[in-house]
């Protein structure tokens, strides 16, 4: 435990570097742009900031990220509350509370609950991440590659929780992120493969170029298609930040905890992320709560639960990543990304490797929850002023940041025409409403997948069998068979009712 705190220490040194500061402090204000912005989600604002951490060092690139991800489980707290628009799915269940209180003239006070709930949530989530993550990863370090495989594979079970519609059209979604993760040379025994003879598709496709495409470009074309039809806001007269008295927040210790804790272990199932988080803490407080019969009537529960949860989910998803190499949510698939574009594999050797990296990430974590909170409370109107933006001109800077991001990659134009297919491919998947997600995991995960099956058969003379004989491989394997079959029985159970 000594070490922890000593390396910790020297996190937040390192977070005080020029670079590191100056990135820290960008990642939250753009995070909570991101936020804020309807449409723009906390995925999407990841994925266009990747392609400008290319040339920088691993750790101020993956300090940018992840306070980019912490800030943005809380920006679209502030429209959903003083708007009824929430910036992201995630706070969907805030607003069913959050703008009844502030139709009874109190959306200074709902402020102030978002802004403890995100402070208390990300804070304790941070504690348990950081006391956790070393032991999962000493533990980890027992791992030979048949466990690596049976994890990315539990991993690519994620997909259930992705696809939020049919599980068939997400398992389909899945399977052609695969087929995409397969093209070019094979890293194996080096034959080439659906590469057609063009040399582009020798070098295989990033899964950049994917993420890009589908979530920017397709996001893009998708509001084209509608005529930036988008109606405009109405102006609020009060936009301030009026924080509870401690009398009040000690009634509510209860729910803050709960919610924290819930979220925080839902973060840790790999694809489940903060959206499911803020959607299961408030249907446990409905069924558990003091005040469960009120809620939906603008009362402090109903919003301390989901925000507390989004924003607890984050360090719940940093430990599967960190330690195992597996996402624990769509933005977490994105910062797997970077790591593998600075040469770095996360799993239990980084702890060895770079831990100075790894705990700089830590600290930068505890330090942009504080920063998000003091930023919120201080430059609402700034923040909130961006919707005044025409959303032509918003699209027009998104299909800026994609084509630059592309570019960066390899600096070839092929991959600015692969970006725009899959912009398409974006764009058609929201329209017969297939889930991006699975793609883009399966293009991320395909290669980790194959690489460590390949290795296995090749050291284990073929034998198929040993993913099963040996004891952890075996029950994860297990776990992600329950996984898949459970989500699939109540589906067919659902249909069966509805005969």
């Amino acid at each position: 435990m000594g070490d922890i705190f000593y390396n910790l220490l020297l996190g937040f040194v390192a977070c005080f570097q020029p670079m590191n500061l100056i990135l820290l402090v960008a990642g939250t204000i753009i995070g909570l742009l991101v936020g804020v912005l309807p449409g723009l989600t906390l995925v999407m604002g990841v994925v266009l900031a990747l392609p400008f951490t290319y040339p920088m060092d691993v750790t101020p690139a993956i300090v940018l990220l992840t306070a980019m991800y912490v800030t943005g489980t809380y920006g679209g707290a502030f429209t959903s509350i003083l708007f009824r628009i929430p910036g992201e799915p995630i706070h969907v269940p805030l607003l069913w509370d959050g703008y009844a209180m502030a139709r009874k003239g109190q959306p200074a006070k709902a402020l102030g609950w978002t802004l403890y709930a995100a402070l208390f949530g990300g804070l304790l989530s941070s504690v348990i991440m950081v006391t956790l993550s070393q032991p999962v990863a000493k533990f980890a370090l027992t791992f030979s590659t048949p466990e690596y495989f049976a994890i990315v594979l539990f991993g690519l079970t994620s997909v259930v929780s992705l696809g939020s519609g049919s599980m068939t059209n997400a398992f389909i979604s899945l399977f052609l992120g695969l087929l995409i993760s397969t093209v070019g040379v094979d890293s194996t025994y080096g034959t080439p493969r659906f590469a057609f003879g063009y040399p582009i598709l020798m070098d295989g496709i990033e899964f950049l170029t994917v993420m890009v495409g589908c979530y920017g470009v397709g996001e893009v074309i998708t509001r084209l298609g509608e005529g930036f039809s988008t109606a405009p806001v109405e102006k609020v007269s009060s936009m301030k930040t009026s924080l509870p008295r401690w009398r009040e927040l000690r009634g509510l210790k209860a729910t803050f905890l709960r919610s924290s804790l819930l979220g925080h272990i839902v973060g840790i199932v790999p694809g489940a992320g903060a959206t499911i988080a803020s959607f299961v803490t408030y249907g446990v407080e409905r069924q558990y709560g003091k005040r469960r019969k009120e809620l939906g009537s603008g009362i402090p529960e109903g919003i301390v639960a989901p925000q507390a949860a989004a924003t607890a989910s984050v360090g719940g998803a940093m430990i599967p990543l960190l330690t195992l190499g597996v996402p624990g949510s769509g933005a977490t698939a994105v910062m797997l990304g970077a790591f593998l574009l600075h040469g770095i594999q996360p799993g239990p050797q980084v702890f060895i490797t770079s831990a100075n990296m790894v705990y700089t990430v830590f600290a930068s974590l505890f330090l942009g929850i504080v920063l998000m909170c003091v930023v919120g409370y201080i430059a609402i109107k700034p923040l909130v002023k961006i919707l005044d933006f025409p959303e032509a001109v918003v699209s027009v800077y998104i299909m800026l940041l994609c084509f630059v991001g592309a570019l960066s990659i390899r600096n070839s134009i092929s991959d600015l025409w692969l970006m725009v297919a899959f912009g398409v491919v974006g764009y058609f998947f929201d329209r017969i409403k297939f889930p991006i997600a699975p793609l883009v995991l399966g293009t991320i995960l395909g290669p980790l997948a194959e690489t460590s099956f390949m290795t296995t058969m090749i050291s284990f003379q073929n034998d198929w069998t040993i993913f099963f004989r040996r004891p952890i491989s075996g029950t994860v394997i297990a776990l992600t068979i329950i996984a898949l079959i459970v989500p699939m029985f109540k589906s067919f159970q659902t249909v069966a009712r509805k005969r």
